[in-house]
């Protein structure tokens, strides 16, 4: 299950837009962070209020909106809290939340199950880096893959991995699998045609792809995992104009994906 709490930003006590009975000071010990997820930033916050409105259950402001935008939290959480910027950077633990933090409703995993019939799976293989798996769950939706299945590693941190992705997690289905080499009998069983991302693999431009398709990324020290890569049906790579070792793997996913969806 993932476990998301968003820390949203208050308006300030001085804007006369704000409705004084439904702010309250806050104090931190009133916060528990056991169990609790905190994400926090503007286009983030924002991102959950247009779209998800409804898992909002505490918001937290530390600077002034106008009334429009205070009114569309109003309507999302009646439990808004004022705070300073001190107690702000406390929740936020250090990072950038302009102003805005949230708490919300938990969201779990999706199931492999749910994503048997999709056409287009992304697959991390031992990635544990938040930044690029944020990355590649952006580039992922972007360019149409109907889910992302991060397996070789038992757990996530899903609160560093929503912000990274700058919401594209709610948008996208995520799942943990595990144990690799038993997702690629999972889904060979249901058709799918496994690819895998490597420096010796056949050029990328000049595959052409299966219509249902799993594309196999591996970090980058290590790739894909030996025993992994013995189960795959081909080996794709990205032909380069200068030699160099590889690329960044959210970037070489993002070049890899764009292939797929547009040739």
């Amino acid at each position: 299950m993932l476990h998301f709490e968003v820390i949203n930003c208050i308006k300030d006590t001085k804007c006369s837009l704000v409705n004084a009975t439904t702010l309250r000071n806050l104090d931190l010990s009133d916060f528990r962070y056991n169990n609790q997820m905190i994400i926090y930033g503007k286009h983030l916050f924002l991102h959950v209020l247009k779209n998800y409105p409804e898992i909002l259950k505490r918001v937290y402001l530390s600077k002034r909106c106008d009334s429009k935008l205070f009114s569309a939290i109003s309507k999302a959480t009646s439990d808004i809290h004022n705070i300073d910027n001190k107690k702000a950077q406390a929740l936020s633990r250090g990072g950038n939340h302009q102003g805005f933090i949230a708490e919300i409703e938990d969201i779990e995993f999706s199931s492999f199950e749910s994503l048997k019939s999709s056409s287009f799976l992304i697959i991390l293989n031992e990635i544990t880096d938040v930044g690029n798996i944020g990355a590649i769950l952006r580039s992922a939706y972007a360019f149409g893959a109907d889910g992302v299945v991060v397996s070789g590693i038992k757990s996530l941190n899903l609160e560093a991995i929503i912000r990274a992705s700058s919401g594209a997690v709610f948008e996208l289905p995520v799942v943990l699998f595990p144990n690799t080499l038993d997702l690629t009998n999972e889904l060979k069983q249901v058709g799918f045609k496994l690819y895998g991302a490597d420096l010796d693999g056949k050029y990328v431009h000049k595959m052409k792809f299966s219509p249902k398709l799993a594309l196999f990324m591996g970090s980058e020290g290590k790739g894909i995992n030996k025993r992994v890569k013995a189960k795959l049906d081909e080996i794709v790579s990205i032909k380069m104009v200068r030699d160099f070792d590889s690329l960044n793997v959210s970037v070489a996913t993002a070049i890899m994906c764009d292939r797929i969806a547009n040739g």
